[in-house]
């Protein structure tokens, strides 16, 4: 509405400041990939009170490059792992076959519980039914409901209940540190934490719990939503779900029964990485950043005077009928076409490319793996994503399932 109107690139007035709004992809890519040098990351003082002042989401300069490649290098083991591999396989199986017998399943409430139970477990390494693990994921839950509020603060908001969840995250998490510090030599669980106390003399306790905090939403709340826009786009495109199925089921006959999946056998799912980045093109799990000019800039007919905020709109391009053919059709097969990946920035870009992309990515095609080996799914009509401005779903995605065949496929 507002591109017909003003067209893809206008001014405004946002979050108390004058602002340049970009829905222009050339314009984005130029903002993001010069991070630091004319822009730099301006994010709401209110999200900075939830986030935290050492979050990688509000941090910039050499403090963010140290802390972020912690978490690069958290991900890209990870990802290499038979061990982390496995026990993510093993919790998929696991919430799937919890389904047995049910009519009727609520998925995003199924699905950010095994997201966030599989990053406690590499991040912290505490089982998913031990007492903390489930006060972590009431908090997280918590702290996500006011990350998406009015920044109200007075007792019983959103916004003041969610600042509470993180403190007492953060204390938790101190207190899993202190733990971790009076076993010393001898217990090593050679997980993330571990990783990042042997740094102990570089980063402070509480860049520490920063940055466990920021590993650990990353990975549960883009990751859950993200598969709930899978699950759903699926259940509307049957050709999809079907195409899905078929390389699935090649991928299967391919290794012995309950042989778990790895890296080569995810090399082989080009069908299903094509659905998870049309999944992001059109469900728009993050569709804007939030920016500002660190001096007077000039790109092709545009003047961005230094101070402004700019708000690079991810989703705009991502919905713009100029770059794809019917832009809000959901159609995994266009990503053939190497120009379409030219044209959309689900991950962000520059200096602050999401570092856990390739990692979800593992996450999310081991999981539709047994999902679409073993079930099929209706959704309710009445029951469709919405933004606030972040993603949810109107009755939380409750799907009516019934299993593909008798017995449960591994």
């Amino acid at each position: 509405m507002y591109v017909c109107r003003y067209g893809k690139v206008f001014k405004s007035h946002l979050f108390g400041s004058p602002a340049i709004v970009s829905c222009d992809h050339e314009l984005n890519m130029f903002i993001l990939q010069n991070e630091e040098r004319l822009f730099e990351a301006s994010y709401p003082k209110a999200m900075h009170d939830i986030l935290g002042k050492f979050s990688l989401l509000v941090i910039s300069g050499d403090l963010h490059r140290k802390l972020r490649n912690f978490v690069v290098t958290f991900n890209t083991v990870s990802k290499s792992s038979p061990r982390f591999l496995n026990f993510a396989e093993n919790l998929s199986i696991s919430m799937l076959e919890s389904w047995k017998g049910c009519k009727e399943i609520d998925f995003l409430k199924d699905i950010r519980k095994l997201t966030l139970s599989l990053m406690v477990k590499s991040v912290l390494s505490i089982e998913p039914e031990e007492p903390r693990a489930l006060k972590i994921l009431d908090d997280f839950r918590t702290y996500m409901k006011g990350f998406v509020s009015l920044p109200l603060n007075f007792p019983g908001s959103s916004y003041s209940k969610a600042v509470k969840a993180r403190t007492r995250l953060a204390s938790t998490m101190k207190g899993i540190i202190n733990e971790r510090e009076k076993e010393k030599v001898g217990l090593i669980s050679g997980d993330f934490l571990d990783v990042i106390l042997s740094k102990r003399g570089i980063l402070t306790d509480e860049q520490i719990v920063s940055v466990a905090l920021d590993i650990l939403l990353g990975g549960y709340e883009t990751t859950s939503i993200l598969i709930a826009l899978i699950v759903y786009f699926l259940g509307h495109v049957p050709k999809a779900f079907q195409t899905l199925k078929e390389e699935h089921d090649a991928v299967r006959k391919s290794k012995q029964a309950g042989e778990p999946l790895d890296m080569e056998d995810y090399r082989k799912m080009e069908f299903t990485k094509n659905v998870i980045y049309e999944s992001m093109r059109c469900g728009n799990v993050v569709k804007f950043l939030h920016r500002k000019a660190i001096q007077d800039v000039k790109y092709k007919e545009y003047f961005i005077p230094s101070g402004w905020k700019v708000i690079p709109v991810l989703s705009g391009p991502h919905l713009d009928p100029s770059l794809h053919e019917s832009p809000l059709k959901f159609n995994p097969w266009r990503w053939k076409n190497q120009e379409t990946r030219k044209t959309v920035m689900p991950f962000g870009g520059g200096p602050r490319l999401c570092p856990g992309a390739e990692l979800a990515k593992v996450e999310i095609a081991f999981f539709l793996h047994h999902l679409v080996l073993n079930y099929r799914w209706k959704v309710k009509e009445d029951d469709f994503p919405v933004a606030y401005p972040y993603v949810e779903f109107r009755r939380g995605l409750l799907l009516e399932v019934e299993p593909a065949q008798e017995e449960f496929r591994k």
